[in-house]
């Protein structure tokens, strides 16, 4: 029971979160959306609506995370970060302890920066919304600097984690 329910927590920090904050973020352009993630203000929200709002958040998370692959991932590496030539003809004797660093590192590396590649959309959607009609940087924008520069950084530190203990589990011998 626990495996799934840490499986079950990876995926939803991995995806649906940030997916959701994708969705928010596109709502400030499309009213429509707005309204679904919302519910309509007489009946509320909708067991339909949550659903078809889970399932977006997870295809909006998954899209996020191809962003984030061909966007973060390489910036990380070319600035240092070096992914080990592991032998992943070890993996299949500790399958376990793999899957164990995936969900208790490598998901948080996927929020991490999952998370800033659909805040960053969610504020540019935002900033070029209707609803945003001021000018200039203001407290908001400074805390999303702070928020993204937090998330950047918290995001290298957890992939450099995990390909620390994934190399160390897969380079040593039992």
């Amino acid at each position: 029971m626990r495996d799934t329910t840490t499986r079950h927590f990876g995926l939803l920090i991995a995806y649906i979160a940030p997916g959701f904050i994708g969705l928010w973020g596109a709502s400030y352009l499309y009213p429509d959306l707005r309204d679904l993630l919302i519910g309509s203000r007489q009946e509320g929200p909708s067991l339909g609506g949550f659903l078809y709002v889970t399932v977006a958040s997870i295809a909006s998370g998954m899209l996020a995370n191809a962003v984030r692959w061909a966007l973060l991932d390489s910036m990380h590496h070319a600035t240092g970060l070096k992914r080990p030539d592991w032998d992943d003809g070890r993996l299949h004797d500790r399958v376990v302890a793999y899957e164990w660093l995936v969900e208790n590192h490598y998901r948080h590396y996927q929020f991490y920066g999952n998370t800033l590649v659909t805040l960053l959309f969610a504020w540019l959607c935002w900033r070029g919304s209707i609803a945003d009609s001021r000018m200039g940087f203001d407290e908001l924008d400074v805390t999303m600097c702070f928020v993204v520069l937090v998330l950047a950084l918290g995001s290298r530190s957890t992939l450099n984690r995990y390909y620390q203990r994934v190399d160390r589990l897969l380079r040593d011998s039992e």
